[in-house]
């Protein structure tokens, strides 16, 4: 049997299931399957015996008789069949009557239509057509026996207690029905185990077998050379992989040695073998590391002394004084005591006091100051311009009115002039529904509708030339974005508008967030240092930027309020803590020529010598001076 096109398997397939039907007694999908499977490998009907044989057993030959005669006569009913044009003939009343369609149903279906099918052979586990009628005679004769049990219980009028039956007749059938769905449940197992144990259940494609010839090279069942596709890895540790192999085929492969006797060989060329000078020891001097460890110990037990003390002299207030006296005169004088010098004249007299020196040449006791006076060159500020500074015009409401007015006017003028020459199309009359009659006159007369309808449509044109006028001058949201950022970035090629602020505590999150949050919106730079009683914030940018941010921090932000803290400990430290007034302090601002300073960023620093080291690094230590002073003249007034 030749192999069938798709089409046609798709036309005998409804056939197969009617026979395995006819056979079977009952639609069974797994022996279908496997027919199908069959009659589409082209086997013949030996060949398809022996494979159904497991499923269907004495039943093979019967099926795969009736199977292969439905296909050859649906073939040939699809080959003979050919368009036809619709002939009629006359009955005796002289009507045409279209002749009957032939049917294209195979013979031994077409027989059986009218005749009763014989019965088939009930698979193990099904129930025949006789169990089924005498099962439901037996449901009719115990449904009518129970009526007339009924009957007679109501005619008597007798409450009467039915005796328990051992077991119902609906049971004994229910129990029947469970143990024959379990049976034909494992036939169903079985016959899916035995159709995949022998390969009908789906088709295997099995891979091309390999034949070599005695060279060692790839042929197909010909005897023709076939070159193999090379899969190239994709993965990057596969690649690198590869190119390690080659490069190591490479490096093993043996040079060429050059003889006297090759063409390339110059006997001038005298080749020096590479020597590698010999490495010898380096040993440290004795006790080297010893002392290396003797310094590391000292370092370590110096640093242990020095926090030591400075945690005594934070208890008992001496390290707030040790700091005062850096800027502060050495020598204290009671209230009423006047000093021998004072402490401004102490730098240029030679003297200890003033004592002996009326009636003499000053001069001689004075050390810096002469009859010359020194006048430094004035500098102009960065910030000053060398050209003179336009001050804008600003019209007035009626003035802007106005250049309007005239500014369209001249447009007008313009657009006339165009069409007059020739060069743009007269504009269409500008016709609305208020104005229709007394634009158009005739015309709407004649035919109101169409004149309604055009003066309509031009009308949407309008509106929608101008909504897309306004459309196209509309930004987008970079342009936006951008717009909104020229707002607040200003020019500071010139001058760079610095100021410097220092807040007594800034370990508030909140107040953090504000600082560093308004500082990214105005595209300021600066740097703040977190430090124990001398928080300093330096900021950076335009003068209108500036002025913002001195806003921020002076007005806005309330620095004696704190959401946050909310456990109050009863211990004196702590209620001296509180007493301190949270609050911000402009300690300097100006100008410089360049920034000093990237985006905004938070700096712990647990000493002063750390917080210092930072503005060193940025060249502006004077700013960490200046505010730690003034926080340290602030402590020694609160004490």
């Amino acid at each position: 049997m030749s192999s069938l096109s798709r089409r046609e398997l798709d036309d005998i397939k409804p056939w197969v299931e009617k026979t395995v039907k006819r056979v079977l007694g009952f639609p069974e999908p797994t022996v279908v399957m496997a027919a199908f499977n069959c009659v589409s490998k082209g086997l013949d009907e030996s060949k398809t015996i022996e494979m159904l044989q497991p499923l269907l057993e004495k039943s093979a030959p019967k099926f795969v008789s009736l199977l292969f005669e439905t296909i050859r006569e649906v073939e040939s009913s699809r080959k003979s069949s050919k368009p036809r044009k619709r002939t009629f003939k006359e009955d005796d009343s002289g009507e045409e009557v279209a002749k009957p369609k032939k049917s294209k149903i195979p013979s031994h279906f077409s027989d059986d239509l009218d005749a009763p099918l014989p019965e088939p052979t009930p698979s193990p586990g099904q129930l025949t057509s006789a169990q089924i009628k005498e099962m439901m005679v037996q449901a009719r004769k115990q449904i009518t026996a129970r009526k007339e049990q009924i009957d007679a219980l109501s005619m008597m009028r007798k409450p009467a207690i039915p005796t328990l039956m051992p077991e119902s007749q609906s049971q004994l059938l229910a129990k029947e029905a469970l143990d024959k769905a379990k049976r034909a449940a494992e036939i169903q197992a079985r016959i899916q185990a035995q159709m995949a144990s022998s390969g009908l259940g789906k088709h295997l494609s099995k891979p091309t077998p390999l034949i070599l010839d005695d060279q060692g090279r790839t042929i197909d069942a010909s005897g023709n050379t076939i070159q193999l596709t090379q899969r190239m890895p994709t993965l990057k540790a596969n690649i690198r992989a590869k190119k390690r192999e080659e490069f190591k085929a490479v490096q093993d492969k043996p040079d060429i040695q050059l003889d006297d006797t090759h063409k390339f060989f110059d006997q001038r060329v005298t080749l020096q073998p590479a020597v590698r000078p010999r490495r010898g020891f380096k040993f440290h001097e004795k006790g080297k590391y010893q002392m290396v460890a003797q310094r590391v110990r000292a370092k370590a037990q110096l640093e242990k002394l020095q926090s030591e003390i400075a945690q005594a002299a934070k208890k008992t207030g001496i390290s707030s004084a040790a700091r005062l006296a850096l800027i502060q005169p050495k020598k204290t004088f009671r209230e009423n005591e006047i000093p021998d010098v004072e402490w401004w004249d102490s730098v240029i007299l030679k003297v200890d006091s003033y004592a002996g020196l009326d009636g003499k040449d000053k001069n001689e006791y004075i050390v810096g100051v002469t009859h010359l006076v020194e006048h430094p060159i004035q500098l102009k500020p960065p910030s000053d311009k060398d050209k003179a500074v336009e001050v804008p015009i600003f019209l007035t409401k009626k003035e802007r009115k106005k250049m309007r007015r005239q500014s369209r006017r001249e447009a007008d003028l313009e657009k006339q002039e165009k069409v007059r020459l020739g060069l743009e199309p007269p504009p269409e009359p500008k016709v609305r529904m208020a104005n229709l009659m007394r634009v158009l006159g005739n015309d709407a007369v004649q035919d109101p509708t169409k004149v309604e309808a055009h003066v309509r449509a031009q009308m949407a044109k309008r509106q929608r030339l101008h909504e897309e006028a306004n459309a196209a001058r509309k930004l987008t949201d970079e342009q936006k974005r951008e717009k909104k950022l020229n707002k607040i970035r200003e020019d500071t090629a010139e001058a760079v508008n610095v100021a410097v602020y220092r807040v007594r505590d800034l370990s508030g999150p909140s107040h953090k967030f504000k600082v560093e949050a308004n500082c990214k919106q105005l595209l300021m730079t600066g740097l703040v240092i977190l430090f124990k009683e001398a928080n300093v914030v330096v900021v950076e940018g335009g003068p209108k930027q500036q002025k913002k941010f001195k806003r921020l921090m002076m007005h806005r932000i309330k620095w004696d309020q704190d959401k946050r803290r909310k456990h109050v400990q009863e211990d004196d430290s702590d209620e001296e803590d509180h007493t301190k007034v949270n609050r911000c302090v402009l300690v300097w601002e100006g100008t410089t020529p360049e920034r000093n300073f990237g985006d905004i960023k938070f700096k712990q620093c647990p000493t002063e010598s750390m917080a210092r080291e930072v503005f060193k690094k940025h060249s502006v230590e004077h700013y960490w001076d200046l505010a730690h002073n003034e926080a340290l003249i602030e402590t020694s007034q609160d004490l």
